[in-house]
């Protein structure tokens, strides 16, 4: 009797953790934003620094929203880049980079400045075991200043938990 209340026991407490597992926050990962300058001078150092900036912020927003991040090393990252781009352009190998830190999804994404008078931020979301393009998104930004850059990460934020929102609702 005691051999069966033990299994019971044990088997509720799997189904437990299986049960909290499931209805766990996704597990994001936020590559660097990468900068596509096509103005006259391309690369400034307020635009590099810009840039930088993006893929903090846009943590800090997910984080915000109750989504777990995780972080992957700067060199395996570097290993699996030909090329800037490349990542953006080929979402099944961002998959298969995120998947080393067991992230559900990964954000690859590209600060695109066609101006001097505004810039794009333009992020990807891929489905890690799929291998899949699930979102794709675009804010505009207009001007340098550091708070229309945040509220164009906000923008792109608040994009991406309405796709994972919708990803989380069973089909019917």
């Amino acid at each position: 009797m005691r051999q069966h209340k033990r299994a019971s026991g044990n088997l509720f407490a799997f189904l437990l953790l299986f049960a909290l597992d499931c209805n766990a926050a996704p597990r994001i990962a936020v590559l660097d934003f990468e900068l596509k300058d096509l103005t006259l001078a391309p690369n400034s150092p307020a635009e590099i620094a810009r840039t930088a900036r993006i893929k903090p912020l846009l943590e800090q927003e997910l984080t915000k929203a109750h989504y777990q991040i995780v972080q992957i090393d700067r060199r395996d990252i570097a290993k699996a880049t030909a090329g800037p781009g490349y990542l953006f352009d080929h979402h099944d190998l961002a998959a298969e980079l995120a998947r080393t830190v067991n992230a559900d999804y990964v954000v690859v994404g590209r600060l695109h400045k066609p101006s001097y008078l505004f810039i794009y931020l333009m992020a990807h979301l891929v489905d890690v075991r799929r291998g899949n393009l699930v979102g794709d998104y675009i804010s505009e930004v207009k001007g340098g200043d550091r708070k229309l850059t945040l509220k164009g990460v906000e923008s792109l934020a608040l994009k991406i938990t309405r796709t994972l929102a919708q990803r989380a609702v069973p089909a019917r």
